[in-house]
């Protein structure tokens, strides 16, 4: 089980890193008391729901005088040998002002002690100091945007912005609609079409036999190859401005031969390459 503790300064960006962890696979949990963190370990240290192995808690100011208690909380956790890590998320006094003024909404301690604006950021500051100190990892949001936020994370945690995208290679056949949720479309209908051979007419693109006989053209063999260039180079764009999910869908008349063999194809290299990667064929069957 991977713990990791979100905190920082009030507008600083904490719910978009939230969100961007979500996209990367992380169980997150938004502002609760510092005093409900144990509970929270130990109900993932159980290993009954996958979706706990990876836990993101958020926790801030917002909590009042409960969030004192989070450094007694986190030594605890320490004392009883539970591994986490503590994300800060900080930014300058001049840019957490301006963005509470652009947003129109109150610092937490302005409703909470009566104080302005700027008297809030830095009584924050102060009380937040000897967290930002224990951090593992301090992220500094004054110019970056959210993408770039997103784009920090997944270099933190997975080594590689790449990581943070989660792909779906999608088959379908033309005769029965376009894919609506394609953010990339390949049409592979120029390729020698495996339904009139009888020997394949019954089988799919998941078959050895298909791939021989559509993998035995040169034109099949080129198209492939460049297909896969510009997919390589394509990824690493989307990635960089934040996409969370990319859904490439290749298609052929029937969706059943030639879409699902390359959509397979692709499935298979990505997979190896590290990505999180999904496949759906959504006209194999008809």
């Amino acid at each position: 089980m991977k713990l990791l503790i979100v905190t920082g300064m009030s507008g600083a960006g904490k719910s978009q890193a939230a969100n961007a962890l979500e996209d990367m696979g992380y169980y997150c949990v938004d502002n609760i008391p510092p005093s409900i963190i144990p509970a929270f370990v130990e109900l993932s240290a159980r290993g009954a729901n996958s979706e706990l192995s990876r836990l993101a808690i958020v926790t801030d100011i917002r909590g009042g005088e409960m969030f004192s208690e989070l450094s007694g909380v986190l030594e605890n956790l320490r004392k009883n040998q539970a591994y986490f890590k503590i994300l800060f998320l900080d930014a300058s006094n001049e840019v957490l002002i301006n963005r509470y003024k652009e947003n129109r909404r109150k610092h937490p301690l302005c409703e909470q002690n009566d104080i302005t604006l700027t008297d809030a950021v830095n009584k924050e500051r102060e009380i937040l100091s000897q967290i930002r100190f224990e951090a593992d990892y301090v992220v500094d949001t004054s110019r970056i945007t959210s993408a770039q936020l997103k784009g920090q994370i997944s270099d933190i945690f997975f080594g590689n912005i790449n990581n943070g995208l989660k792909i779906q290679c999608k088959s379908f056949g033309f005769k029965y609609g376009a894919d609506s949720e394609a953010d990339m479309v390949f049409d592979v209908r120029c390729l020698p079409n495996p339904f009139y051979v009888d020997d394949l007419k019954d089988k799919t693109g998941i078959d050895k036999e298909v791939k021989d006989y559509v993998m035995s053209f040169p034109e099949s063999v080129e198209f492939h190859k460049r297909m896969m260039n510009f997919i390589e180079y394509a990824i690493p764009l989307y990635a960089k401005e934040g996409k969370s999910q990319l859904v490439i869908s290749i298609g052929c008349t029937g969706g059943k031969h030639r879409s699902v063999l390359f959509a397979e194809m692709l499935y298979r290299y990505l997979e190896q390459q590290g990505y999180r990667v999904s496949s759906l064929h959504r006209d194999i069957y008809k």
